[in-house]
């Protein structure tokens, strides 16, 4: 030691003094650091080990935090690649040993480079630098390790100094990780009372819409995420019931409903979903519906979690090994993040937690509310009928009449009647139509004149066809006249050779050609012309209102309607527009009848909109086979019932007359007859999607 000393040049005190000053003022940062809870043990490594290998004038460090299992895990590291470890695996191996040794014994260590236990599988410093080692310790266990790289030229009485000041810096890294340990505690301590909370709260109800609303409130608070959502099973589909923070769900907007369908292919695939931006490894009708979903919402992490009752544990050993046959979901919670993107070990930890207490919760609810009749049960539970004794006489009485009501509904049978919108027409009458396009030049008639079959309604007028007209003569005359004047020229053989005589032939007889196509169109032309005058159909009354101001110079298509004509002197019909879904009643109430007698039909009882107090009677005639569609009353299909007219005053005849009917179908039970629609309604929108 003395001659080392003797070696040496003296050292500037000043310079002692400065140095001394920065390690002093290194030591404070690091002992404040520790005190700072708030930080994250990677963050605090970050900023403890370049302080330590500051102080130190060490080359690098790395340190070393446990994982439980006796496994550490590199948290930061300072030119770790000039050891280079890396590249000798065997050497690796070695190192990996020695900190083992050291996270076993607990105790600080100086290891010189290239130093071992002379073993092949033992442990060593296989390094050219010294190695400095100090267990990071609170009193329960050891956290983690600081390694300092230094170099191998400094004096033993130097390397203890170091070896002494890891150990100071380690205890003060040992009071943060203390401080952790008892914030993780608390931390604990407080989760595991907000999860006793939440328990208490989701399993307070049986409702499903009640325990949704609170499982989505609760959740939020407990994952401590931006957005939960809860859907529930409805048939094949899944519908949001609750969004955490609003206190009604608008289940027609854009993110509602494509949210709704996100949860219905996570639910059907009965795998939950953890998305942070890649949907590659998602199936894609659910890569599918997620995007569309984040699209519209803007969420950077969206995590899907199907809600079922757990499977049931296999009774024996040769159950173990089948497949697990889970129940389908009865719903899902969607917890989401607007601006965060990570999904951390803890969010992943308290999202598995709540869902596995969630997905029992709203399972008992969906499944006591789909008990018979359940409804019906809890208002009897809550009726003072049934809960007081001295009123039991008059709930077995009301129980009776219940009974005695349903069993009527059932068994006694009620004439069956449905009901249909229509009007009073008569049977004789004819639409006119447009022959031809024009403009109505004149309105020969009037609403109410009678006329006869043939009479001209209307003409109109067509400037184009007139001009055509006009060509095709002029046409005609002119070729005319070159067919005189050819013939008058073919009169004269002597004057004309061989050759000009088979000239003039060929020209006449293209003429005569064309001169028959002139003629031919001139036809056609005069036939459309003939169109131009509108002329009735058939002997009656015209029956559009107001023709005249109707149709005077308006222009009209081929084809269109302009007028009708009915025989309001001859028989009158019903025309009824019955919905298209009661035909198949009325088609099998008409067969029965016509099975005993052909000749008989359904019975029509109707009134007039003008004469509501005298009831008629009909019978039908005809039922169209197709449907057709009207704006107000949906699809209908015509039915035409036969009429008495003597039942009528002559001024109550008026086409177009409203009239409500109904059509006899024979008897029905009571209940059937008066909740018909009801009961289709149940058919057709409730047991059929639930089959």
């Amino acid at each position: 030691m003395s001659t080392w000393m003797s070696t040496e040049q003296p050292l500037d005190p000043e310079l002692i003094e400065q140095t001394r000053q920065q390690i002093r003022q290194l030591v404070a940062e690091i002992a404040q650091l520790s005190s700072r809870a708030e930080l994250a043990p990677e963050q605090y490594c970050a900023e403890f080990l370049p302080r330590v290998v500051t102080a130190l004038a060490a080359v690098g460090g790395a340190f070393w935090l446990t994982e439980g299992q006796g496994r550490l895990s590199l948290a930061y590291q300072m030119n770790l690649q000039q050891t280079r470890l890396a590249e000798d695996p065997e050497g690796r191996q070695r190192h990996n040993r020695l900190l083992q040794r050291v996270l076993q014994t607990k105790e600080p260590l100086l290891v010189p480079p290239q130093s071992g236990s002379g073993e092949n599988n033992g442990e060593g410093n296989p390094t050219d630098f010294l190695l400095i080692l100090g267990p990071v310790k609170t009193e329960l266990e050891v956290v983690g390790l600081v390694e300092v790289f230094q170099r191998p030229d400094a004096p033993p009485p130097a390397q203890k100094g170091y070896l002494r000041f890891l150990t100071q810096m380690c205890d003060l890294a040992g009071d943060y990780f203390k401080t952790q340990q008892l914030k993780s505690l608390s931390d604990r301590q407080i989760l595991w009372s907000r999860l006793e909370e939440f328990t208490r709260l989701i399993h307070q109800s049986l409702d499903p819409r009640e325990t949704a609303y609170t499982l989505a409130n609760e959740a939020r608070r407990l994952i401590d995420c931006d957005r939960v959502s809860v859907s529930v099973r409805r048939g094949r589909r899944q519908v949001i019931e609750a969004i955490s923070g609003q206190d009604v769900v608008n289940k027609r907007s854009n993110v509602v409903r494509l949210l709704g369908d996100l949860a219905t292919v996570v639910a059907a695939a009965r795998e939950s979903v953890w998305y942070c931006g890649d949907t590659s490894q998602l199936a894609p009708q659910i890569e599918d519906a997620l995007q569309e979903y984040v699209d519209e919402s803007h969420s950077k992490t969206v995590i899907v979690i199907p809600l079922g009752r757990p499977a049931p544990p296999p009774t024996d050993e040769s159950e173990a090994d089948r497949p697990v046959d889970r129940p389908p979901p009865v719903g899902t919670m969607i917890v989401e993040q607007i601006e965060d993107s990570r999904i951390t070990p803890q969010l992943r930890q308290r999202v598995e937690v709540v869902a596995e207490h969630a997905a029992i919760a709203l399972a008992n609810a969906v499944e006591h509310n789909e008990l018979f009749l359940m409804p019906l049960w809890k208002a009897l539970g809550k009726s003072r009928l049934v809960t007081q004794a001295r009123m039991l006489p008059r709930a077995v009485l009301f129980g009776v009449l219940a009974v005695l009501v349903c069993l009527m509904l059932i068994f006694v049978p009620w004439p069956y009647k449905l009901h249909a919108r229509g009007t009073l027409e008569p049977v004789v009458k004819r639409d006119v139509f447009a022959g031809i396009d024009g403009v109505v030049d004149e309105v020969l008639v009037q609403h109410g004149q009678h006329v006869e079959a043939g009479q001209v309604l209307a003409r109109l007028r067509n400037t184009e066809l007139k001009q055509n007209i006009l060509e095709i003569e002029g046409q005609l005359a002119s070729n005319q006249k070159q067919i005189a004047t050819i013939r008058r020229e073919l009169a004269d053989l002597r004057a004309l050779s061989l050759q000009e005589r088979n000239r003039l032939t060929g020209q006449l007889a293209e003429l005569e050609a064309r001169q028959i196509s002139l003629i031919a169109q001139r036809a056609i032309l005069k036939e459309k012309e003939k169109e131009l005058t509108v002329v009735s159909p058939i002997t009656g009354d015209v029956v559009t209102w107001d023709v005249y101001n109707r149709l005077i110079n308006r222009p009209v298509n081929r084809g269109q309607i302009l007028m009708r004509i009915a025989d309001t002197a001859g028989d009158w019909e019903l025309e009824l527009h019955m919905a298209e879904d009661r035909m198949g009643e009325i088609a099998l109430a008409r067969r029965q009848i016509q099975q005993r007698d052909p000749n008989e039909d359904l019975t029509v009882e109707y009134v007039l909109a003008t004469d509501p107090g005298r009831v008629r009677m009909g019978r039908v005639k005809n039922i169209y086979a197709s449907a057709e569609v009207l704006p107000e009353e949906g699809n209908v299909v015509m039915i035409k019932v036969a009429i008495n007219k003597e039942d009528f005053d002559p001024a109550q005849l008026r086409p177009g007359a409203t009239v409500s009917a109904k059509v006899h179908c024979g008897t029905r039970s009571m209940g059937y007859a008066w909740f018909r629609d009801l009961i289709a309604f149940i058919q057709t929108r409730i047991i059929f999607y639930l089959w």
